[in-house]
């Protein structure tokens, strides 16, 4: 399989584990994710939920593969590093206030999914900073 597939595929399965969620979450257990800014409320729905997983993995693939091209012995471990950085930071604003507990949870959780799914598809599969296989007359 071509790393361009993987790869798509990774940004699929990252997008479709989010709305997965969401839909437990929001459909089948009838918890509206909620936040409140001020006197603003926000409903987190399907539609923001694929977006926000969509960019997020548009942009770990992006990163990783400007990685591969400009610094390819080091690629993989830098954006590993990148990438869990980034979803630690991403968890970060669930601590405040303005959401239940259950959005909060389900907030986190697919934070965690996504960020799962992108490090193990993306960055496992890289080849970047790998020796190439010899052959069997090597």
């Amino acid at each position: 399989m071509s790393a361009r597939a993987r790869r798509s595929g990774t940004t699929a399965v990252a997008v479709a584990v989010a709305l997965v969620i969401w839909a437990v979450a929001d459909p089948v257990l009838g918890h509206r994710l909620r936040m409140t800014d001020g006197g603003d409320t926000m409903t987190v729905g399907a539609a923001a939920v694929t977006v926000a997983s969509l960019l997020a993995s548009l942009a770990a693939w992006a990163l990783l593969a400007a990685l591969e091209r400009f610094a390819p012995g080091r690629a993989r471990a830098v954006w590993t590093g990148v990438a869990v950085a980034v979803l630690a930071v991403s968890l970060l604003p669930l601590a405040g206030d303005g959401m239940d507990g259950g959005t909060r949870g389900t907030l986190a959780l697919m934070h965690l999914a996504v960020g799962a799914v992108l490090i193990a598809g993306l960055a496992g599969g890289s080849r970047a900073g790998r020796p190439a296989r010899e052959g069997p007359h090597s």
